[in-house]
């Protein structure tokens, strides 16, 4: 049981493990695959970059030395300086100024051009640069400084709007994953929450409509109001209706275009203690997968369309929640549409039927890990929109016993 826990706390995977391959399910991918190739070609790229001032310093100072003296070497002095500002430390950045101001002062000593003008203002402006590359080296420390707080501000706000539900809640296995499609962004309009209450386990994958700190407070709105409504609703079905005139207080609260037409799509899920189903409503969003375990799959579209929660000025008809069988050691996976969204080069969209289809997954983490990469590879890392994915797995009756052999 402590071996099952630390594979589930290490997102599905244990230290030192290869990552999955999304093409073969669980098993390894080999350290040589292809995919590593990137990350590989990255880290010399970075290598490459952090010796690039010093390798100015050494071209300058060759160029120098092959050349005759009315050549100069100067703008390659001025740039190893200012490339090293953003890349050193100070004092990296001031020793590399001073190696620059040293090599000047050595080779044109050593032509015996010190004394000549030209040569002097080369000197002092090589000398200028250098200085002020260590004052742009102390501005980018202060904004790299802020840049952290704000992050960290981000990450506080992710984990009190989009808290990481528990991996284990009612025995079955959770697992979450939010990809930002913005870089350094750690939250927009998607959402996920889980909650247990005395009628099942019920979740809630959702998108908001638009973009930034109005569809964050929608997202906020929505969560907050599923919580308590997961908690005192007796049905799925009262729970989408609690949260259809939540959105329509908070509606009334906005001025413009989102007082009008703002709106979430969303899948809630409900599933019963001790009961083998699982029950859907769907507003309006992509249908969940189930994923069974012997590697089959299938999509839980909705026999009757809705309209996406806090659009029920537009229509009013009850909800009707679907009931489907879930067996033991399938997965259930809800998720939103910057998944089916993605595109490659070529402008097709990722699939995850395709994709999933006859692949088998131990738990729920790795599932989204492997999924999470796919759609980076397939998108080639530029995704257009925020991706939020939940999966739940019920374990079968032989894992429980695994769990509690002595």
């Amino acid at each position: 049981m402590d071996d099952e826990g630390a594979y589930a706390r290490a997102g599905g995977r244990l230290p030192g493990d290869p990552v999955p391959d999304p093409g073969l399910g669980d098993e390894p991918r080999p350290p040589s695959s292809p995919a590593a190739l990137p990350r590989r070609r990255g880290r010399y790229g970075r290598t490459f970059v952090h010796a690039l001032p010093v390798l100015l310093i050494v071209i300058a100072i060759l160029y120098d030395i092959f050349t005759p003296r009315y050549f100069t070497a100067g703008p390659l002095y001025t740039a190893a300086p200012l490339v090293a500002a953003p890349l050193y430390s100070r004092r990296g950045t001031a020793l590399t100024g001073v190696a620059v101001v040293a090599a000047v002062i050595g080779l044109q000593l050593g032509k015996g051009v010190i004394h000549y003008v030209d040569s002097l203002t080369e000197l002092i402006t090589i000398a200028t640069v250098a200085v002020l590359a260590v004052l742009v080296n102390g501005m980018v420390r202060r904004s790299s400084e802020r840049l952290v707080s704000v992050r960290e501000i981000a990450e506080a706000a992710q984990r009190a709007v989009l808290p990481q539900p528990a991996e284990r809640i009612a025995g079955f296995e959770i697992a979450v994953c939010y990809e930002a499609a913005q870089a350094d962004a750690f939250i927009g309009g998607d959402l996920y929450a889980v909650q247990d209450s005395a009628r099942g386990v019920r979740l809630i994958v959702g998108d908001v409509r638009g973009k930034g700190m109005g569809a964050v407070a929608a997202v906020a709105v929505v969560i907050g109001a599923f919580r308590e409504a997961a908690e005192q609703e007796a049905t799925l079905e009262a729970v989408a209706q609690r949260l259809e005139r939540a959105l329509a207080r908070e509606g009334t609260r906005r001025d413009g275009l989102d007082a009008f037409e703002g709106f979430t799509t969303a899948v809630l899920a409900e599933l019963p203690h001790g009961d083998g189903t699982v029950r859907i409503v769907n507003r309006g969003h992509p249908p969940p997968l189930l994923l069974y375990a012997d590697g089959t799959l299938g999509p839980l579209p909705a026999r009757e369309s809705a309209l996406p929660l806090g659009m029920g000025e537009l229509g009013v008809w009850p909800d009707r929640a679907e009931e489907v069988a879930f067996p033991g050691g399938a997965t259930l996976l809800l998720y939103t549409d910057g998944l089916t969204e993605a595109r490659d080069v070529k402008g097709e969209f990722y699939d995850p039927q395709t994709r999933l289809a006859g692949r088998v997954f131990r738990h729920p983490a790795t599932l989204l890990d492997t999924l999470a990469e796919d759609v980076r590879r397939h998108s080639g890392g530029g995704m257009a929109d925020d991706m939020a994915l939940l999966a739940v797995r019920r374990p079968r009756r032989s894992d429980h016993d695994r769990c509690h052999e002595p």
